[in-house]
């Protein structure tokens, strides 16, 4: 069954659709306003460490997965104050915070655990480095991206084991902002699903392309003397071909199915199922496809399904898995509550101390256990100027990266393809009650040495 997918393009990364344009205005005004108070008493320069890390998962969550920093990386390149972008801050900063604005380029460090890496509380997931005035304003991209693209990313990465190996293709587009679809979808890919609907994000990530046609399709086929399925299905196998998947549950399924076999033949790539009782449908379906002959056709479902749903048709004949809400809104995928924090300035840790909002003082590195056989144990978080804890016996692997230095991205960053592959082995080394959907403690525990 092809489910009309279409090839990848690009084995790389394209961010946006207007490369080159500033984004230097995807901030809040209070980054800009403390650097024009920076600025004014001369603490701007003073050497800073800012981090980047969760307090806790989502409620239910036992793992995270880091996701978008190809895209930051991109978009801190286009973080520049042009002319149209210096009017607005113009409206409340003083001449001294545009001209320094006008001239701004980040020209830091930043470290951060690799694209498609597991996270949990307390993880350091980047580690930003540099004046005050340079690493402050970056905040609200940073956060931006990450929060979205993670708490996609995690979602769907639960999507992918609940399907255990079956295909799940992104259709989450209509459900998020614009903007937002072609970023969930990556994430999505990224986690491990195989397609997505979204063709900005075909063009733009070369993640293979999926879809066929809706219920207006077979509606605009209807005729004064009835509804006319087969019609509607001649026409969309005459121009997709006989690999297509007929949706066939706008009247009646049981019909939709014999219809779908009896205009395509047995070799019909593919049926869809978007409402009722998916796990009985998919039953009485695969049942009345195998009784015409129709063996090799795959049965693909779709309507509000998360991975509670997904998880639940696990034991039906169920080929290909569409999602969409559950993976893109709040609801499903719930932001990943990463914070940006400032935790060293001039060499000298600093840390806040609010309630339930505590950071931990000090620039961070950090190391990830595991036993002989892959499975991981622990994390264990250490001062950066401190000596590398010992593994004790377990395999050990350092988990953040060089990813920028002096403002330039380090060499040949790892490819989404490449992320795709470390979730996936990700997943693979989690201890097997990491994987469960209940509600429970992070798969493993975070120590942090001091």
């Amino acid at each position: 069954m092809s489910f009309c997918r279409t090839p990848a393009v690009y084995s790389g990364d394209v961010t946006t659709t207007d490369a080159g344009a500033s984004t230097a205005l995807l901030t809040d005004q209070y980054e800009l306003t403390m650097l024009a108070a920076a600025l004014a008493d001369d603490s701007a320069q003073r050497r800073c460490t800012f981090e980047v890390f969760a307090r806790r998962l989502p409620h239910g969550r036992r793992y995270g997965v880091v996701a978008g920093t190809g895209r930051l990386l991109d978009a801190l390149a286009d973080f520049r104050f042009g002319a149209a972008e210096l009017e607005v801050a113009a409206r409340f900063l003083d001449p001294r915070t545009l001209d320094w604005l006008r001239e701004y380029r980040f020209g830091g460090d930043i470290d951060g655990y690799r694209e498609g890496e597991l996270y949990f509380p307390g993880s350091p997931i980047l580690s930003v480095r540099g004046t005050f005035a340079e690493c402050v304003v970056l905040e609200t991209l940073i956060l931006s991206i990450l929060n979205h693209d993670s708490a996609v990313a995690a979602a769907a990465a639960r999507m992918v084991s609940a399907a255990a190996g079956r295909r799940t293709i992104e259709m989450g587009s209509r459900r998020t902002h614009e903007q937002a679809a072609p970023a969930s979808a990556r994430a999505a890919y990224l986690a491990g699903f195989d397609a997505t609907s979204n063709l900005e994000a075909v063009r733009r990530y070369g993640i293979p392309g999926a879809g066929t046609s809706a219920h207006a399709f077979t509606l605009l086929h209807s005729s004064r003397d009835g509804q006319q399925e087969a019609a509607a299905f001649r026409s969309q196998i005459e121009a997709l071909g006989i690999g297509t998947t007929l949706l066939v549950d706008t009247f009646d399924i049981t019909r939709g199915v014999a219809t779908a076999i009896e205009v395509a033949g047995p070799e019909l790539g593919g049926v869809r199922i978007d409402s009722g009782d998916l796990g009985v449908l998919a039953r009485q379906v695969r049942d009345q496809l195998d009784g015409l002959g129709a063996t090799g056709t795959r049965i693909v479902v779709s309507g509000d399904l998360d991975e509670y749903a997904i998880a639940a048709l696990r034991a039906e004949p169920v080929d290909v898995y569409g999602v969409g809400t559950s993976l893109v809104t709040g609801s499903g995928a719930p932001t990943a509550g990463m914070v940006y924090k400032l935790v060293e300035v001039d060499g000298l840790p600093v840390a806040k101390r609010s309630s339930h909002k505590e950071s931990r003082g000090g620039t961070k590195r950090a190391v990830r256990l595991a036993r002989s056989t892959g499975t991981i144990v622990e994390e264990i978080v250490y001062p950066a100027a401190g000596e590398r804890p010992p593994a004790n016996g377990h395999d050990s692997r350092d988990l953040l990266v060089p990813l920028v230095r002096k403002g330039e991205t380090v060499g040949d960053l790892p490819t989404l393809a490449d992320g795709r592959a470390l979730v996936a082995a990700g997943l693979v080394s989690l201890p097997w009650e990491g994987l469960k959907l209940s509600a429970g403690e992070p798969a493993i525990p975070t120590t942090f040495l001091q």
